[in-house]
């Protein structure tokens, strides 16, 4: 990294989503939609939607002055109790700004604010095409556990998915 690429990193922060956040947010994810490679989802929820499927802990986004450029979130596995420190991540960063480093920056943060809620493991699905997404996840200590072949289908063909865990070396543990 060039001193000018640490200039420009280091102007990014990773801070708490606002509401104010929602309409960058989503479009944000509707870029990822539209890839084909982020998600299974076909079209951005409402904000209410959104808001009801994804964990109060770990909310964040990416800024650089004003302009969001990417977003974090967990979301719960299942509603049963065993389950209750157990989330599934999701990172997405605006077409414009990839390449720069903050989809391993949200993620890091993502892992540091679970952490912090006492969630002890992170699932992610990510399919095979998705190598940035692999690499970032395989970078913040996640790793391999199944390849879910034929999981669903997106715009009329089979897609696979790569699940990928990470469990806490603090949390959880006793």
């Amino acid at each position: 990294m060039t001193t000018s690429d640490s200039t420009v990193v280091s102007a990014i922060r990773i801070e708490p989503m606002r509401e104010a956040d929602w309409p960058a947010v989503a479009e944000v994810y509707r870029q990822g939609i539209e890839s084909g490679h982020a998600t299974f989802e076909t079209e951005v929820p409402s904000r209410e939607a959104w808001d009801a499927s994804h964990l109060e802990a770990g909310r964040l986004v990416a800024r650089e002055a004003d302009r969001v450029l990417g977003w974090a979130a967990l979301s719960p596995v299942s509603d049963r109790c065993v389950y209750g420190g157990v989330a599934e991540v999701s990172v997405y960063v605006d077409a414009a700004a990839r390449g720069r480093g903050i989809g391993r920056r949200l993620l890091e943060a993502l892992v540091e604010a679970s952490e912090e809620a006492g969630i002890w493991t992170l699932q992610a699905g990510i399919f095979p095409e998705n190598e940035a997404s692999l690499a970032i996840h395989r970078s913040c200590g996640f790793r391999v556990v199944g390849h879910r072949e034929r999981l669903g289908r997106l715009a009329g063909e089979w897609r696979d998915v790569i699940l990928l865990e990470r469990r806490s070396a603090s949390v959880g543990v006793g």
